[in-house]
């Protein structure tokens, strides 16, 4: 079959004489067909359960050549095979909707080397980024392309989703920071694309095609990464808005108007204020009815970040904000940060239905679609929350499910709402998704954001490195 829809094909099916295969590969240890793991690596960090799926069984490879032997097995039996990394993606992108093997890569999570002249780093696809980041502490070095789940996320997950996070308004995302990587084709070869060079124009660029391809052409079995200087001070400015409106003249002003660049622009609305208040008394300080801005500046010593957030301290307060403070050192920072870092848990906490969407606009273009969510909200009764990264344009629109509608009328009212809200990022310039990737979520919503023919040019790409359909089947086309 030469067709890479996995809506037309057949797959093959896990049975013992697979499950032994694979322990010959890999070893006893590190093959389960556990309940518990199933489940554990059926879902993602959506809420609703619709979105889970179980594998036949989870590989927990060691090692390039333990991949290959995978692929290997997989291949002969057109078994689907899905990438998996530290689960903290809202697409269902390391889901397995169609069964099989998934590949749990957390036992590969070495760190292979620092090279501090050349400012690169050498590591397997297993590695948590806040671990990277402890490790490369000490050599004054640090990977700027990180997304805000450092703390559960993998490498080789934020180069297959293409990840950013808080600080892509300066320092970009993980994309911009990949300069090799080793993929596992599904034909059971290895590849490897790029390598230290900064600069290399030698071929096509398939190091940036498998960055952010969700698995769906290979498996990433080593990264080669760019490092930074790391700053030596960072500090953070908090505001509370009274009225979300202010956001369309600050935004050009903290952006634009400023001679030092912020690291961090960060909102989130009232809806999302009220229910983090309503998680704990902690929150309780923070005004009522008020949207919060985060800006954060960071470089090479306190007198140049100080100076930056004084002038946005005295931006907020000129304009009547109701509340504004400033870190002045790494507790105060850590803590005006945590506000931020909490939004997403407590909404999951307190609407165990609702989805968390990823809206990607130019950032002229948030105010309009928060004003846009305001009125969609209205006319079909769910309240929609908003918070992520102003800086860059990549706003979670979260619709929640009223404490009256039951769940069947929920997802019906859903179907309906979740192509409006699209809609209007396409109306903005924008689209359906900026860090967390299409997955099996949003890959129904791709033909609003792509011609026929631009789906097509996907598709073709899918077929030349997956002619039979096995890797992560069900994502992206």
């Amino acid at each position: 079959m030469n067709s890479a829809d996995d809506t037309l094909r057949e797959f093959g099916l896990v049975d013992d004489a697979v499950v032994q295969a694979l322990v010959g590969v890999c070893g006893r240890e590190a093959v389960s067909t556990a309940e518990k793991d199933l489940v554990e690596l059926g879902h993602d960090k959506i809420t609703e359960q619709k979105y889970a799926s179980r594998a036949d069984v989870v590989v927990y490879p060691g090692s390039t050549e333990e991949v290959v032997g995978i692929v290997n097995i997989a291949r002969a039996r057109r078994i689907p095979i899905t990438p998996r990394g530290g689960g903290s993606g809202l697409s269902g992108g390391a889901v397995p909707v169609h069964g099989g093997i998934v590949i749990s890569f957390s036992r590969m999570n070495r760190v292979l080397e620092i090279d501090d002249g050349n400012m690169i780093v050498v590591l397997e696809p297993g590695v948590i980024t806040k671990e990277l980041d402890a490790v490369l502490e000490p050599h004054g070095l640090f990977f700027a392309g990180y997304p805000m789940s450092e703390e559960i996320c993998q490498i080789g997950g934020n180069v297959a989703e293409n990840a950013g996070g808080g600080r892509a308004v300066k320092y970009g995302v993980t994309g911009d920071y990949v300069l090799g990587l080793n993929i596992v084709t599904a034909s059971g070869e290895l590849l490897r694309f790029g390598g230290r060079r900064i600069k290399d124009v030698t071929g096509y660029d398939l190091v940036g095609l498998f960055v952010g391809s969700e698995g769906t052409l290979g498996l990433i079995t080593q990264v080669t990464l760019r490092l930074l200087p790391r700053p030596r001070a960072r500090t953070v400015v908090l505001g509370f808005l009274p009225e979300e409106s202010m956001l369309a003249e600050l935004t050009p002003m903290i952006l634009g108007g400023l001679p030092t660049r912020p690291s961090s622009v960060e909102l989130a609305d009232g809806t999302c204020l009220r229910l983090l208040k309503s998680t704990s008394k902690r929150f309780a300080w923070i005004p009522d009815g008020s949207s919060m801005i985060l800006v954060e500046f960071d470089g090479a010593g306190p007198d140049e970040v100080q100076s930056a957030a004084a002038a946005v301290e005295q931006i907020l307060k000129n304009r009547g904000i109701l509340e504004v403070r400033r870190s002045g050192n790494k507790k105060e920072f850590d803590e005006i940060w945590h506000i931020r870092k909490q939004i997403p848990w407590a909404l999951m906490k307190t609407s165990p239905h609702q989805t968390m969407e990823d809206i990607s606009v130019p950032v002229t273009e948030v105010w309009p679609l928060i004003r846009a969510t305001r009125k969609l909200a209205g006319a079909t009764g769910v309240e929609i929350a908003n918070f992520g990264h102003l800086g860059d344009g990549n706003i979670h629109c979260t619709p929640i499910k009223p404490v009256d509608m039951n769940v069947e009328k929920w997802h019906r009212l859903l179907d309906e709402l979740l192509p409006k809200l699209y809609r209007i990022a396409a109306g903005l310039g924008g689209t359906i998704s900026g860090e967390h990737g299409i997955g099996h979520k949003r890959k129904g919503f791709m033909p609003m954001v792509f011609t026929g023919p631009e789906i097509a040019a996907f598709q073709a790409v899918k077929n030349a490195f997956d002619p039979e359909g096995i890797m992560n089947p069900g994502k992206i086309v």
